[in-house]
């Protein structure tokens, strides 16, 4: 299934009296919530591209995003628009390290730990050599 690159979903702010924010997606059902707003767009870019990523991985329809002008708003909320560009934040998930979790002997284990060897790499290596990938 293709995906877009580029996803822009309409987020509405609620501000509070203590100064907290809450930043709702309500195309998605999701939201974050701050201390302030400080950072509030950067909070809302990044849970934009987790929960995009989420439903790419699942496979999942992506949602129509709403027109702004119609989103109904209280008298504490404003509404924005988030961007997000996707091919960065995929690239990044591909290339996290993955806890594998693996049985050798136990003498080889010893006497690997006596050479100081690291065992990440060394698998590594060797998936590498035997996918024939340089």
């Amino acid at each position: 299934m293709k995906f877009s690159d580029y996803y822009c979903y309409p987020a509405i702010v609620t501000f509070y009296d203590d100064g907290g924010t809450e930043t709702y997606f309500p195309d998605l059902d999701v939201y974050t919530c701050n201390d302030d707003d400080s950072n509030l767009v950067g909070y809302a870019k990044e849970l934009l591209y987790l929960t995009m990523n989420g439903l790419e991985e699942d496979g999942e329809e992506i949602p129509v995003p709403t027109p702004l002008n119609e989103l109904e708003l209280e008298e504490n909320e404003k509404s924005i628009l988030v961007e997000v560009f996707m091919p960065p934040f995929r690239l990044r998930n591909k290339n996290k390290s993955v806890k594998k979790t693996l049985s050798i002997p136990a003498w080889i284990n010893e006497m690997a730990m006596e050479y100081d060897i690291n065992f990440s790499q060394v698998l590594q290596d060797g998936l590498k050599k035997e996918l024939n990938i340089k």
